[in-house]
């Protein structure tokens, strides 16, 4: 693992997040992964997989943990839907993608792998 304390790991997983979930998604990507949408041919769900996929693997990348990684991209897409359908807001569903980074810290350090 690139880190040796979960503060230090928790700081990575939130710069990641920003990393992915602003500058590297479009405006397409925004609009496209949400449920019902078609964006230039693709159905929305190739968009949002796309999208978690990518959250995914910065989890996966800064744990060294593929199954942090998958549970990020589950959990992020479920968030993002719930935005997507007016059920969150923007700050709700950051305050819970966020909440993702600390769980995954957690996780490890009760396993014993941080």
């Amino acid at each position: 693992m690139i880190v040796q304390s979960g503060p230090e790991l928790f700081l990575l997983l939130c710069f990641g997040h920003c990393l992915v979930d602003f500058p590297l998604q479009t405006d397409k990507l925004a609009v496209g992964k949400c449920p019902g949408t078609k964006v230039a041919g693709v159905p929305w769900i190739y968009w949002l997989a796309g999208h978690a996929g990518s959250h995914a693997l910065m989890v996966a990348l800064l744990t060294q943990n593929s199954w942090l990684g998958l549970g990020e991209f589950v959990l992020h897409s479920l968030i993002d839907i719930a935005k997507c359908k007016g059920w969150t807001n923007l700050a709700v569903d950051q305050i819970l993608h966020l909440s993702c980074k600390a769980l995954w810290v957690a996780m490890l350090l009760h396993s014993g792998r941080l």
